[in-house]
């Protein structure tokens, strides 16, 4: 793979479909936020502002942007917002400590109003799914509701006696219980890069020294053929149906031009939301579970989560970055989701 990044991967390509879509700066609580701004040509589209996940970047919604601002129906179209996470991209690398999820999210509803969005919806995975939750807590009147592909579903006893090591609980159902056995598993097995930039993410310093030890951990930060690297490296070996490495490489070029594999890093240090657990929240939101996905969460789970929930949907394909591996369905998971809160605009 660095043997074809240094001799054959051509930056140069990415690069003139950046700058053919609409992107912008604006400055929210000090920091220059970057983002892609694409307006639907259909009238009555709804604003939709999707965030990316680690170790992702607006990389991965660059293939969702046709389907979802120009659908078959027109009656399902958004105008779509895609910012770049501080420390992430082309955004600002904070300096200072409290840019965690809620502070993002409170910028998010800053960017929707300055960009005249009066009321809109979110989406997203991953650390996406994150923001969602601040988002979804904080209910600010402008947020329509928020679909999620990495739902929190885990209720608090469950997650208890997960974190006690205890076996599945014998009343579980048989969902219940595989969402169990998937979701220890992943704790205890498939984590350390996530506790490890969560604790000091300042000590990474090869990811600002050497491009192969940056692309090593983006790729293979801990999981090994599990999910989610095993997406990236079905794609490094040429067996992925959408990813391809030049897919990879974009990615992991974004990160190695702006110098951000440890400011992204970071905000694993600032988060305090636990994507897992359950999200318990009461705006209207929408889940499509991905068979691939680090667990998949049960409906029994979802519901008592998601006290509004509005739609609930089992893909037949995709994981962990659904819209970058299978940028259709999850488009159609993403209109379909969303479809119900159209008329409460």
């Amino acid at each position: 793979m660095a043997n074809y990044w240094l001799s054959e991967y051509d930056w140069r390509r990415l690069e003139a479909t950046l700058n053919a879509l609409p992107q912008f700066t604006t400055t929210i609580d000090g920091l220059d936020i970057h983002f892609l701004h694409i307006r639907s040509k259909h009238r009555g589209a709804m604003p939709l502002i999707v965030t990316h996940g680690w170790p992702g970047s607006i990389i991965e919604q660059l293939k969702i942007i046709r389907p979802l601002t120009d659908p078959a129906d027109p009656a399902d179209a958004f105008h779509l917002v895609i910012p770049s996470v501080p420390g992430y991209g082309f955004s600002s690398r904070p300096t200072t400590v409290g840019w965690g999820p809620d502070r993002v999210a409170r910028a998010w509803v800053t960017l929707m109003d300055r960009l005249g969005y009066g009321r809109f919806a979110a989406a997203g995975g991953d650390i996406g799914a994150i923001v969602n939750v601040a988002l979804g807590r904080q209910a600010p009147p402008a947020l329509l509701g928020i679909h999620t592909n990495l739902p929190g579903t885990i209720p608090p006893d469950i997650a208890r006696a997960m974190a006690a090591g205890d076996p599945p609980p014998a009343d579980l159902s048989p969902e219940e219980t595989r969402a169990y056995v998937q979701s220890a598993n992943q704790s205890a097995k498939h984590l350390a890069y996530s506790s490890y930039m969560a604790t000091r993410p300042q000590t990474l310093y090869g990811f600002a020294d050497s491009p192969v030890s940056l692309a090593s951990w983006l790729i293979d930060h801990g999981d090994g053929d599990d999910q989610p690297a095993a997406a990236i490296t079905a794609a490094l070996r040429g067996t992925h149906e959408h990813l391809s490495r030049d897919d990879v490489l974009d990615n992991i070029t974004l990160y190695w031009l702006t110098n951000t594999g440890i400011s992204a890093a970071r905000f694993y240090w600032e988060n305090t939301i636990r994507v897992l657990n359950a999200a318990d929240l009461s705006v209207p939101a929408a889940v499509t579970v991905f068979p691939s996905e680090v667990y998949q969460a049960p409906r029994s789970w979802t519901e008592r989560a998601y006290h509004k929930l509005i739609y609930f949907h089992e893909a037949a394909r995709g994981g962990h970055f659904a819209a970058w591996e299978q940028p259709e369905i999850y488009a159609a998971e993403v209109r379909a989701g969303l479809r119900p809160l159209r008329a409460a605009r």
